[in-house]
C-alpha cells in the first residue's frame, strides 16, 4: 500500500492539507517516499487532565498536535520518528479505556482510543511501520525510553517523602528520570541527561543518587580501561624536545643504519480508496 501511494497526487494533496492545518507553526511534512497512512483523534493523558489530540500516522513518523478547529486548524505540532517508538498496551482505568503507551527515548505518554477496535487498528499500523523501518535501517528498538509523567491528580501527596501535601501554595513537580509527582524539597537537584535535554533537568533525590552512582561507576570503568595503557607507557621516557650534549655523530651510532621507525477522525478505510 505504501509503495502504491508514495508518488500519487492524492497522497501529496493529503499531506499538503495537513501542513495547511498546522500553518506557519508547523514544520514541512512532504518528503520523497513519505506516505500519509491515516489520522484520528486520540485522548492524550496530559499532566493536568486528559485532552483530545489529532494524530497523523505516516510511514516514517507520527505527528500530533492540539485541536483548534477540527480539520481546519491545529497547533503545537510534535513529530516523532517511528524508529524511536515502542508500544505498550495498558489496562483500563475508571476514567480512561482502550489505553496504550507510546514510548520514545525523549518522551513517553499514554493515549486512549474511542473503542477497542480503533486501538487495535492504531497499534497494528504503528507496529507494521516500525518493523519495516527497523528492518530497512538495521537499527535496534529503543531500549531506554523516557519515563511517562504521572498526572498531577493521581496523588495529593509527594510520592517520595509521602508526607508533603500539595495545595495552591505547595506546587507539584515531576522528576524527569522516574516521572513521579514530587514536592520541591524532594526535587531540588538537577542532573544532565543528554538523551533528554542539553540542560540539567529536575530529578528527585532518589534518582539523583542513582544517577550519581551510575556516573561514578562509568568513570571507574573508564579508569580501569585506561590503566593498562598508562602502565605500558611507564617504561618509556618522554622526549623533552631539547638538544642533548651529545654530538650528532654519537646519536647516529646508537641506532643501526637499517632500522625502520614507522610502520586507522478519519477512518482507516477512507485512505485506502
Amino acid at each position: 500500500m505504501v509503495d502504491h501511494l508514495a508518488n500519487t497526487e492524492i497522497n501529496s494533496q493529503r499531506i499538503a492539507a495537513v501542513e495547511n492545518c498546522f500553518g506557519a507553526s508547523g514544520q514541512p511534512l512532504a518528503l520523497p517516499g513519505r506516505v500519509l497512512l491515516g489520522e484520528g483523534i486520540l485522548t492524550k493523558e496530559c499532566r493536568k487532565k486528559p485532552k483530545p489530540r489529532i494524530f497523523f500516522l505516516f510511514n516514517d513518523i507520527l505527528v500530533y498536535g492540539s485541536i483548534i478547529i477540527n480539520k481546519r486548524k491545529y497547533n503545537s505540532q510534535h513529530i516523532i520518528p517511528l524508529e524511536d517508538v515502542t508500544l505498550e498496551t495498558l489496562p483500563d482505568t475508571l476514567q480512561m479505556k482502550n489505553r496504550w503507551m507510546i514510548k520514545t527515548s525523549k518522551k513517553s505518554f499514554v493515549v486512549s482510543a474511542a473503542s477497542l477496535t480503533e486501538r487495535k487498528e492504531w497499534i497494528s499500523h504503528l507496529e507494521e511501520c516500525i518493523k519495516h523501518l527497523l528492518t530497512k535501517t538495521g537499527r535496534q528498538p529503543c531500549r531506554e525510553p523516557a519515563a511517562p509523567w504521572i498526572p498531577d491528580k493521581a496523588t495529593d501527596i509527594c510520592m517520595r517523602c509521602t508526607h508533603t501535601k500539595f495545595s495552591t501554595l505547595t506546587r507539584r513537580h515531576h522528576c524527569r528520570k522516574c516521572g513521579f509527582v514530587v514536592c520541591a524539597d524532594c526535587s531540588r537537584q538537577r542532573f544532565l541527561m543528554p538523551r533528554l535535554s542539553p540542560k540539567p533537568l529536575r530529578v528527585c533525590n532518589l534518582c539523583y543518587r542513582q544517577l550519581l552512582a551510575e556516573k561514578k561507576k562509568e568513570a571507574e570503568a573508564d579508569r580501569r580501561q585506561a590503566e593498562p595503557l598508562r602502565s605500558a607507557a611507564q617504561g618509556y621516557e618522554p622526549s623533552s624536545g631539547d638538544d642533548s650534549d651529545k654530538s650528532d655523530d654519537e646519536k647516529a651510532e646508537q641506532w643501526p643504519a637499517d632500522t625502520e621507525f614507522y610502520t586507522s477522525e478519519v477512518s482507516w478505510s477512507s485512505f485506502h480508496s
